[in-house]
């Protein structure tokens, strides 16, 4: 490691297996060590990708503070060890986490303080209550952070709309690793075999947490549609709490009559080799910023038909099939557009998705853009510092 490296102190709601969460794992673990040194706190407590960071050499603390009501005792604890870490940035992760990164980080005169937006609008139902009260508190205080980043040209103009005022916006997009991503035919041979579907069915997936943003319901209701003009289809939902135990979700597929159609394999392991093993993979959520789903599909090679929402459409390109957002009708049209098409034009399709994922969002690129966005942070700040004892010692 280099003499004085660049400290980073990345703060974040929880580490449990998001999208925020994933991809802050990815982006440190592929960090230079030599020129930036990584500590991540948990305003919460441990989550399944601390031994992660762990394993990869990242020291992990956590706050324990509360999700209802933070005590004075967790803003102290978080207080105390930014005292004792002293980072030069304090780069925050999630509403929460800009809110007392910004506060505590400047009551422990931290120089540099930026914000990390991973959303774009959250709807209606996340702007209620005590949440709509954060937004509009940390839409007084974005005027405050040295920067903001969000990782969506969408959730930029969103928070912008909202009115954010940052003293500089940066869009910093995800990035993929596309050893732990990649086309794997023999992944579809094993899932299909999993599932007992014969090799000349179609295989359709959503790989998604159970949240209404993610639109279970109509993908379902979809799904229902598409086999009233073909019964070629099967379906895939992957993810927290979509499994037998899921009342909700098992009530509708009962009412839709999908019990035979769709397979709900839960929070897997082996998420790469599922998504590999799609026929055509689906983002139809209400609401998103960068849908790290859709850039995984593409990493394998899985056309897409994605709602157009936050960057997807962007992601995309000419590679998949765009819908309007809660377009159940369109999302089936869509599904039926790409079966029609045959299994070796969408593998043409998928083809493309992967060059064009791998020549725009590569998780090598996102790491060089974070690294040059953190150095520039540090250099403002000494240049900030150099001024200021100048201007002291003319006087």
């Amino acid at each position: 490691m280099a003499a004085n490296p660049i400290k980073i102190l990345h703060l974040i709601t929880g580490l449990n297996l998001g999208g925020a969460e994933v991809s802050m794992q990815r982006l440190l673990c592929g960090m230079d060590r030599n020129q930036f040194e990584n500590v991540v706190v948990s305003l919460t407590g441990p989550g399944p990708l601390s031994s992660a960071l762990g394993d990869q050499g990242i020291r992990v603390s956590e706050i324990h503070m509360s999700r209802s009501l933070p005590s004075p005792a967790s803003i102290w604890r978080l207080y105390r060890l930014m005292r004792k870490e002293q980072p030069d940035i304090v780069q925050t992760w999630l509403y929460h986490s800009d809110l007392f990164g910004l506060l505590v980080g400047r009551a422990a005169r931290v120089p540099v303080v930026a914000w990390n937006l991973r959303c774009s609008n959250m709807g209606q139902q996340y702007q209620q209550g005590v949440n709509r009260m954060l937004l509009r508190v940390l839409t007084f205080l974005s005027r405050y952070p040295n920067a903001i980043v969000a990782n969506s040209h969408a959730g930029q103009e969103e928070h912008t709309a909202m009115g954010y005022k940052a003293k500089r916006w940066i869009v910093l997009p995800n990035g993929f690793d596309f050893e732990e991503f990649k086309p794997n035919k023999e992944a579809r041979i094993r899932l299909f075999q999993e599932l007992g579907l014969p090799d000349d069915k179609v295989l359709i997936g959503l790989v998604a947490r159970y949240d209404p943003l993610k639109n279970h319901e109509g993908f379902l209701h979809a799904a229902a549609q598409l086999l009233s003009e073909t019964q070629d289809a099967h379906f895939v939902l992957a993810g927290n709490s979509i499994d037998k135990d899921n009342v909700v979700l098992n009530r509708l597929i009962n009412q839709l009559g999908l019990r035979d159609k769709v397979h709900l394999l839960g929070q897997r392991k082996d998420m790469p080799k599922i998504t590999a093993g799609l026929d055509i993979a689906t983002c139809c959520s209400l609401s998103e910023g960068f849908p790290n789903v859709v850039g995984e599909a593409m990493s394998c090679a899985v056309p897409c038909v994605v709602s157009d929402v936050g960057d997807a459409a962007r992601i995309v390109g000419d590679t998949g099939i765009i819908v309007p957002v809660a377009d159940v009708q369109a999302l089936a049209e869509g599904w039926c557009n790409l079966i029609s098409k045959g299994a070796a034009e969408r593998s043409a399709m998928g083809e493309r998705a992967l060059k064009r994922v791998r020549s725009q969002y590569s998780l090598a690129r996102c790491v060089e853009q974070y690294q040059s966005f953190y150095e520039d942070l540090s250099h403002c700040v000494m240049r900030s510092d150099a001024t200021r004892l100048e201007k002291q010692a003319s006087s």
